[in-house]
C-alpha cells in the first residue's frame, strides 16, 4: 500500500486547466521534487495534496484512507500533513518560545530536539518581527513540525533567501527526513535545490506529469527540451553533428537531434583525439570553465576545469557514448 496514492486529479481555474489527469504514489520516507515551469500546477498539486484544494475529478488517499473534501470539514486539510506554502504568516510581536509554544504538541524533549535540527534555540526570546528571512522561515517550520506531521509538504521554502540561510535550511530539511522520520515532498525552480535531495523527481508541464524519474534520469536522459531546460544548460546538436560524434564513439547512428550536457565532452587540447574545432570564446565561472568551440556541424558549449585553452585555440572534442542523448 503506498503511503500517498494521487489518483487522476484534474482542476480547471479561470477556464485553464491546473492540473490534467495528473496521477503518482508516494512511499513512506521517500523524497520527492516537483518541478516545472511557473504556472505548471506545481503549487496547486500540493494544495490539493494538502486537503486545502478541491479537485474537479480524482482523488488522494493518504495512508490507504481517501481524503475528505475540504468543503466537509470546518478545517481543510489533514492532521497527518503540513503544508508550508510560499506566503506563510507568523504571529507579530510575539516572542518565538510563544509562537512555539501555543503550538507544541510534543513532549518538551522532543520539542526541544525540534529546536535543534531546526536550529533556532537560540532564537527563542527574540520576537518574530526581528528575525531575518531564513530564520522566519526555520521558525515556520517548526511549528508545523510540532503537530508531528507525518507528510511534509514544501512549495518554495528556499525562494528569497541568501545562500547562507538557503544552505542551513537545506541542511534542516533533510535532517527533518533523516532524524524525525517525515516524508517529504518539495518543489523548488532551482536544480540544485533538487538534484542533490531527492529521490525521485516529477517533472510537470501545463498541469501534467511529462516525467518522473530519478535525479541522474531526469538530468541526463529528459524526454524533452522543456525538461533539459529546468536543470541546467545543455546543448542540442542537429542530426548531422550528433552523427559526427556517434561515428567518432563508434556507436550507431540516430538521424535525430541529440541533447548533451556541456560538462560530458571532452576537450583536448590537441587535435586528433575527436572531432576538431576552434576555440571562439572561454568564460570563467570560478570551479569550471565554459568554453565555447566551433565545429564543422555548429557551435558548442563546454564545461571544463581546464584554463590552458584560449580563443582561437585549434582543439578536439570528444564524446563518450553513455553521454548521448537523443530527443
Amino acid at each position: 500500500m503506498s503511503f500517498l496514492k494521487v489518483s487522476g486529479i484534474s482542476l480547471q481555474e479561470r477556464g485553464n486547466d491546473a492540473l490534467q489527469d495528473v496521477s503518482f504514489a508516494l512511499q513512506q520516507f521517500q523524497k520527492i521534487a516537483i518541478a516545472g515551469e511557473t504556472g505548471a500546477g506545481k503549487s496547486t498539486l500540493l494544495q490539493v495534496v494538502a486537503g486545502l484544494v478541491r479537485p474537479d475529478a480524482g482523488h488522494v488517499y493518504f495512508e490507504g484512507e481517501l481524503m475528505k473534501d475540504p468543503a466537509e470539514k470546518l478545517i481543510p486539510g489533514n492532521p497527518g500533513i503540513a503544508y508550508l506554502s510560499q506566503q506563510f504568516e507568523l504571529p507579530k510581536f510575539l516572542r518565538v518560545e510563544q509562537v512555539l509554544r501555543y503550538a507544541n504538541k510534543l513532549p518538551q524533549a522532543e520539542a526541544d530536539k525540534l529546536y535543534e535540527v531546526c536550529r533556532i534555540s537560540h532564537l527563542a526570546m527574540r520576537r518574530t518581527d526581528q528575525l531575518s528571512g531564513g530564520e522566519r522561515q526555520r521558525i515556520a517550520l517548526a511549528r508545523l513540525l510540532l503537530s508531528s506531521p507525518k507528510l511534509l509538504l514544501l512549495d518554495e521554502p528556499f525562494s528569497n533567501l541568501d545562500n547562507a540561510h538557503k544552505n542551513i535550511l537545506k541542511t534542516i530539511i533533510r535532517e527533518v527526513g533523516e532524524q524525525l522520520n517525515i516524508t517529504c515532498i518539495l518543489i523548488s525552480h532551482d536544480p540544485h535545490d533538487t538534484l542533490s535531495w531527492a529521490d525521485e523527481i516529477l517533472v510537470m508541464q501545463r498541469g501534467q506529469i511529462v516525467q518522473r524519474g530519478t535525479p541522474p534520469q531526469i538530468y541526463r536522459q529528459p524526454v524533452s527540451e522543456y525538461a533539459a531546460a529546468l536543470f541546467g544548460d545543455y546543448n542540442l546538436l542537429a542530426a548531422p553533428l550528433a552523427a559526427a560524434f556517434t561515428k567518432q564513439a563508434g556507436t550507431r547512428k540516430k538521424n535525430r537531434p541529440m541533447l548533451v550536457r556541456p560538462e560530458s565532452f571532452g576537450l583536448h587540447p590537441e587535435t586528433g583525439s575527436g572531432l576538431p574545432g576552434t576555440v571562439r570564446n572561454v568564460r570563467f565561472f570560478g570551479s569550471y570553465s565554459e568554453v565555447e568551440v566551433a565545429l564543422a556541424g555548429g557551435t558548442i558549449r563546454v564545461k571544463t576545469a581546464q584554463a590552458s585553452v584560449a580563443p582561437t585555440d585549434e582543439v578536439s572534442v570528444s564524446l563518450s557514448a553513455e553521454s548521448m542523448w537523443y530527443v
